[in-house]
């Protein structure tokens, strides 16, 4: 029982950081530092990879009718202009793919520790709020999702290179640099919640093969348990982001980030004496 309830903050905590800017992996570190999951090495990996088919299917069900191409009413037809979301998605998304599979390994050993992920914390959250100020003086170009041009999809997916680095956060990268082209926070929030689908998904996918699908009950309780958690929590998540932008900009997410990177290293610098 216990396993189950460490399950369920886990998910929530997946649920909120895996959609605001505020990295769901320097929360994951913090998370398990204080809350160890009795299980594998192997399948605590991959937990912590697939939980996010839970986030990212609230996703999914919230803007099902602005993905979903095919309508089956009177007559079989296809919204062209939700395809035309697909295939710019689809080009934002080669970059993380090919880089992804060519050093993922890499950068994991070189880069997956706590000084990495609160220096990156700290450093986005200095970025947010820096772009917030200077965005007081200029007007975004792109106000409609239907008005992202190729090569601008094409730049956010080279910015999502970025959330590679563990702490970086990929809602953030992929935020600030559509915020720096030229996209509205509304604009810039959408993308990135649909850019993470097939992302998350072959992620997870990836993951699943690795590990292969013989679980113990328990483990497969975990992750069920996880995943349902994280659904429930990201629908809450997401709808406040969309609300909350609305009417504020990023600045406090900056702030959040600056405070928690400086936790972070407080405490591992602490623990390390």
């Amino acid at each position: 029982m216990l396993e189950i309830i460490k399950a369920i903050i886990i998910g929530i905590v997946e649920g909120i950081t895996e959609w605001l800017p505020i990295s769901s992996t320097g929360h994951m570190i913090l998370v398990d530092e204080f809350l160890k999951l009795k299980v594998s090495d192997t399948f605590m990996e991959m937990f912590l990879v697939v939980i996010q088919l839970g986030a990212i299917m609230a996703v999914v069900v919230l803007y099902w009718h602005r993905l979903f191409p095919f309508k089956f009413k009177e007559k079989f037809t296809v919204d062209m202009s939700i395809m035309t979301i697909w295939f710019k998605i689809l080009v934002a998304t080669l970059p993380a793919a090919i880089i992804g599979l060519m050093f993922e390994d890499v950068i994991e050993e070189m880069f997956f520790n706590p000084w990495v992920v609160a220096a990156m914390l700290i450093l986005y959250g200095i970025f947010f709020i820096l772009i917030e100020k200077r965005n007081k003086h200029h007007q975004p170009t792109t106000n409609l999702l239907s008005e992202l041009s190729y090569k601008t999809a094409l730049m956010i997916g080279f910015f999502q290179v970025l959330a590679m680095i563990p702490g970086t956060s990929r809602s953030g990268a992929t935020i600030i640099g559509a915020m720096l082209i030229g996209t509205s926070r509304t604009v810039a929030a959408e993308f990135t919640f649909f850019l993470a689908i097939p992302v998350m998904f072959g992620a997870s996918a990836i993951k699943l093969l690795g590990f292969g699908f013989v679980f113990t009950s328990l483990e497969l309780t975990i992750l069920i348990t996880g995943m349902v958690v994280a659904f429930v929590t990201s629908i809450i998540a997401i709808k406040f982001l969309m609300g909350y932008i609305k009417k504020h900009d990023f600045k406090v997410f900056g702030w959040y980030r600056i405070i928690l990177g400086s936790l972070v290293l407080i405490y591992f610098a602490y623990t390390s004496l």
